[in-house]
C-alpha cells in the first residue's frame, strides 16, 4: 500500500537562508518553486529521484498550531564526511554516536531550528536486522 516517504514539508522563516543551507550545505538539488501571483513562497528540494522536502516561507501558510515538525532524518553512505561538510559550513552538529537503533547518528538544526538527523546505517542496524530497538532516553 504505502511505497516509501515522497516528501517532508516544513517551514521557513527566510527562504535564501533555507536554500543555502539545503542546497550549498547539504547539496540537495532545487527541483522546482512555488509562486504566489509573483512572489517567490516556496520550492521543492531533491533529495533522490521521488524524495523531497517542500519548503514554504513561514507567512505564507497557518502554522498548524505552532508546530512545525519534530525532525526528519536522511541515511547517508558516509557519516563522517558529512559531518565535516556541515562543520566546515559553520554548522553546530552533535558528536557522530550508535543510537539505540545501532546505527551511527548526527544531529543538527537547519537556520528556522528544525531537527536533521543523520543515520548511517551498519550490519547490525535495526533497520536492516529488524532486531528490537531498546530505547535509553
Amino acid at each position: 500500500m504505502i511505497k516509501t516517504l515522497a516528501h517532508i514539508c516544513i517551514l521557513s522563516r527566510d527562504l535564501d537562508r533555507t536554500l543555502e543551507f539545503y542546497c550549498g550545505t547539504l547539496g540537495l538539488r532545487r527541483k522546482f518553486d512555488f509562486f504566489k501571483g509573483e512572489d517567490l513562497i516556496g520550492f521543492y528540494l531533491e533529495i533522490d529521484p521521488g524524495h523531497f522536502i517542500e519548503v514554504f516561507k513561514g507567512d505564507t501558510v497557518p502554522e498548524p498550531q505552532g508546530r512545525r515538525i519534530m525532525h526528519f532524518c536522511l541515511e547517508v553512505g558516509d557519516i563522517d564526511a558529512v559531518r565535516e561538510r556541515l562543520v566546515s559550513r559553520g554548522t553546530e552538529v552533535s558528536e557522530k554516536k550508535k543510537g539505540s537503533d545501532s546505527s551511527w547518528q548526527i544531529w543538527c538544526k537547519d537556520p528556522d531550528g528544525t531537527d536533521i538527523e543523520f543515520h548511517q546505517y551498519c550490519p547490525e542496524s535495526s533497520q536492516i536486522t529488524g532486531t528490537r530497538c531498546n530505547v535509553s532516553w
